[in-house]
Order: structure tokens, then C-alpha cells, then sequence
């Protein structure tokens, strides 16, 4: 197997060369479409059921190729494609956009695939993962291109294909990574629009797609809004819904890996991750050392007259008695330094995070905000702690994090939180394999169950029996 992997990525890398000496992408003649980026649902959908129909007719060694392409485009062309996104997006951090691309390399691919079998007296069963067909993929605008690119090698491992309604604010750049995947994928392999993408993707053709005949399957990845509207679509959905993930830090932590941890994660491309540090609850007796180990590892505390002038820009109040603060979302992944500079705060340059002292009150506590300034809450034990982290984690069993060395804490917190993400004395990213073991993915389906998705999340069961035959032993 190792040398076939070597021989397709020789292959991918020629092909890639060769696109890159005849002057770019969208040079050779392309049929349909603009390489997969197209005008309406309708087309979009039916070139994508007609590339799944040459996707299963193709050579496994083709559909590893295709993999290889997007894994290798995303890794090679981060820096031209991630400043592309954060020049459209203007959200998050240009090392973090970057990144995320590069780690497009690690998520799974064909390798998660199996054939199980079992035979006995009677024959053999054969237990096999098929295809959905075409999967309707929503992507965010936090993460635009890494999520399609991430949702691609998942889906198509699996042997479907999909078609994109992006998030509208980061289109263009979803857009560009489409054409270049398939045009690359196409002189390959030959197989044709294994993604396909609305240019102009609106709410409508979201529902359109969520509704659509030739759409088996969705995969949603976004806030509470689009996640509803897939939970309500007539069909089976994969929906990554939104998170207010807590943090836990008692009396027996290690304060410096604990505040260096919340630090990695919350400010990891200006707190937009799903996963992200949103709000700490620290006990007493710690609360103090806690904060002053922030400022050492690239915090800036904020007294609490800045606190309060933060939250002002932040949050409006609810529009209704008993709603939601309404969030100012021009201050969305923002750097700490420019939501310090509103509040008239100059901070010491390589500050990665805002962090001050809140009462439950405050709504950066309730609210999943999406900018770097943490609130930290002091409690009274870990019991409390850990009360308050299941208070404002809402229920969505996202993502929880403690610090600590009691076991019987941890133990008792994981069983609480119930959260699909469960992370002990590290940072947020080491659930999805950064700095943790395990693989990663940008699609993280808690409201509906699949969890970190991969390859399997996106098949159908499918069994074979042979009655009487084929038990050779």
C-alpha cells in the first residue's frame, strides 16, 4: 500500500506542477459550469449526481487522487488561499488561517473504510459502507474553505459528492477552492465536479437544496439558525450546531498549563472555533494566581470598568423581556488589540487575548461570542464550578474543558457535562488531534449524535448474504 500512496502523491504532484506552468487555474476547457461553481440549485445538483455516478464507476486509486489533490492544494497554496479568505472573511488571524488549511493533510480519508464479514454453517454475510448519493453541504463563514475541504475528503472517501451552499460572506473564497480542486482532480483523473458550489448562495437556495429530490443527505455547519432549518428539512441531517464550551480550573490544577491551554484555544484565530475557551470558571482559592499566569502567557487583564466598556460595544440588550443580548457582530474575530483599542486600551504588541473578571450576569458569559476576551467567573469549590459550566453550556453537549489533577473531579464533571468533547488539562484543539491523539474534522455533529465526523458518518449499511456457499474454511 505504501507504494501505491507514493505513486499517486508523484502523480498528484506532476499534475499540480504542470497547472501551475500553463499560468493557473481555469486554463483548460471545462464543460459545465465554471469547474463546479455554478448559478442554480438545480444545476449544481445535477452535475453533482452525475459526478457521483462517474465517482463509483472510477478506480478506488482515482478516488485516492482526488483526496491527495485537495490535501496537497490546501497545504501547498495555505499562504495564497488563507489570506485570500481572511481578506474576504475579515475575521480571525492570518497564522490561524493558514494553519487550518495545513491540517487539511490529516484528516481521514479511505483509510476509515471497512468491509466486515462473517460466515458460519449457513454462508456468509458481507456488511458493506455504501453512499448516500449527493450530500447537501452548508459551510460557515468561520471557517469557509478549511470546512468544504475537510466535508470533501470525508464525503467523497466514502464515494459520494456534494453540493456547497456557503456561508454568503465567505463565498468568493469557497468558490475559488472548488475550482481549483476540480480542475485539478479533472486532468488527473478525469472524473469531473465532484463538488459542486452555488455562486451566489443565498437563504433561499439553502432551502432549496435542503429540500431538494436530488439531495439524500445534509451536512449542516453552522450557527443556531441554519442548524434548525436542517433539523426541520424532510430528510436525515448531520448537524454541527453552535457551543458555549466552559472551562473548570480547582485548587489542584497546574495554573500555568491551565492558563497557557486557555490561551492556545480561546485566542486560536481570535476565538472563532465552535470548540473554543469561551468562558472560565476558577475556584477561589486559585482564582488570583489563575489570572496573574494569563498575563504570562499572552493575555491582557482588563479591570472591570474595561470589562464593562467591552461588553457595551459587545451585546445590546435583548430586543424581548427574558431574550438573548443581541451580539455586535462587526467586533467577530477581531484582534485583541483592536477591541482594546476601542476601549482606548493600548496593550504590549503579541497579546493574543483579552480576560477579566465577570459576574454570571455579564453576557460574554451565556453568550457564544466569537472575539477574543474570555470571562472568568470565581466559584466556590468545584462543585460549583462545575454547576455553573452545565448552567451556561446550555445543553448542547458541545465541548467542555477542566484542569485538574482529582480524578474523581474530572470523572464527575465528564459525567455531568455530557459534552461530545471532553478535554482534560489541555487545550480545546487537542480533542480534534491538535496536540491530542486522535483525528480531526471541521464538522462536529452534536446536536444529531455523529460526533467528529469521518468517512463512515457520510455511509449507508448495506449487507450481502450468500445462503450455503462461500465458507471455504
Amino acid at each position: 500500500m505504501q507504494a501505491t500512496e507514493e505513486a499517486i502523491r508523484s502523480v498528484v504532484q506532476e499534475v499540480l506542477s504542470q497547472l501551475n506552468k500553463r499560468g493557473g487555474y481555469g486554463s483548460a476547457p471545462q464543460q459545465d459550469g465554471d469547474w463546479g461553481v455554478f448559478n442554480s440549485v438545480d444545476q449544481a445538483v445535477a452535475a453533482a449526481n452525475e459526478a457521483q455516478k462517474q465517482l463509483l464507476n472510477s478506480s478506488l486509486e482515482n478516488r485516492a487522487k482526488a483526496l491527495e489533490i485537495v490535501r496537497q492544494i490546501c497545504d501547498s497554496q495555505a499562504d495564497e488561499l488563507g489570506r485570500l479568505e481572511l481578506e474576504e472573511t475579515k475575521i480571525g488571524r492570518l497564522d490561524h488561517k493558514i494553519e487550518k488549511l495545513k491540517l487539511i493533510k490529516s484528516i481521514p480519508g479511505m483509510e476509515f473504510m471497512r468491509t466486515e464479514a462473517v460466515s458460519g454453517d449457513n454462508g456468509i454475510s458481507i456488511t458493506e459502507y455504501a453512499p448516500f448519493g449527493v450530500i447537501g453541504a452548508i459551510t460557515p463563514v468561520t471557517h469557509s474553505l478549511p470546512t468544504l475541504a475537510c466535508n470533501f475528503i470525508n464525503m467523497v472517501a466514502s464515494g459520494n459528492t456534494l453540493v456547497v451552499n456557503p456561508h454568503p460572506g465567505g463565498a468568493k473564497i469557497a468558490c475559488e477552492g472548488v475550482r481549483r480542486f476540480n480542475q485539478a482532480i479533472y486532468q488527473a483523473t478525469g472524473l469531473q465536479n465532484l463538488v459542486t458550489i452555488l455562486k451566489t448562495p443565498t437563504l433561499e437556495t439553502a432551502d432549496a437544496i435542503f429540500n431538494h429530490r436530488g439531495v439524500p443527505l445534509l451536512c449542516v455547519t453552522g450557527g443556531p439558525g441554519v442548524a434548525r432549518a436542517a433539523l426541520a428539512a424532510k430528510k436525515r441531517a448531520i448537524v454541527a450546531g453552535p457551543g458555549n464550551p466552559p472551562v473548570v480550573v480547582d485548587e489542584t490544577a497546574d495554573i500555568d498549563n491551565a492558563a497557557k491551554s486557555i490561551i492556545i484555544g480561546a485566542a486560536y484565530d481570535n476565538n472563532l472555533l465552535c470548540i473554543g475557551e469561551k468562558e472560565v470558571f476558577a475556584v477561589e482559592s486559585i482564582f488570583n494566581e489563575l489570572m496573574s499566569a494569563m498575563g504570562r502567557h499572552g493575555g491582557y487583564q482588563l479591570n472591570s470598568q474595561q470589562v464593562a466598556q467591552l461588553t457595551s460595544l459587545a451585546f445590546s440588550p435583548p430586543t424581548e423581556p427574558g431574550g438573548h443580548a443581541v451580539l455586535n457582530r462587526d467586533l467577530i474575530g477581531k484582534d485583541a488589540s483592536v477591541l482594546a483599542g476601542l476601549i482606548g486600551v493600548s496593550v504590549p504588541a503579541g497579546t493574543q487575548l483579552l480576560y477579566g473578571e465577570t459576574d454570571t450576569n455579564n453576557p460574554f458569559v451565556p453568550e457564544e461570542q466569537m472575539m477574543p476576551f474570555v470571562p472568568f467567573i470565581r466559584c466556590r469549590n468545584a462543585n460549583h464550578g462545575i454547576e455553573l459550566a452545565k448552567e451556561f453550556e446550555h445543553g448542547f453537549r458541545h465541548t467542555s474543558m477542566i484542569h485538574s489533577r482529582n480524578i474523581e473531579t474530572i470523572t464527575k464533571m465528564g459525567r455531568i457535562m455530557d459534552t461530545t468533547l471532553f478535554v482534560q488539562n489541555g487545550p480545546c484543539g487537542a480533542a480534534l488531534g491538535n496536540g491530542g491523539e486522535g483525528y480531526g474534522s471541521f464538522s462536529i455533529a452534536t446536536p444529531t449524535g455523529e460526533g467528529v465526523t469521518n468517512p463512515m458518518t457520510f455511509t449507508r449499511f448495506r449487507r450481502s448474504t450468500t445462503v450455503g456457499h462461500f465458507r471455504v474454511i
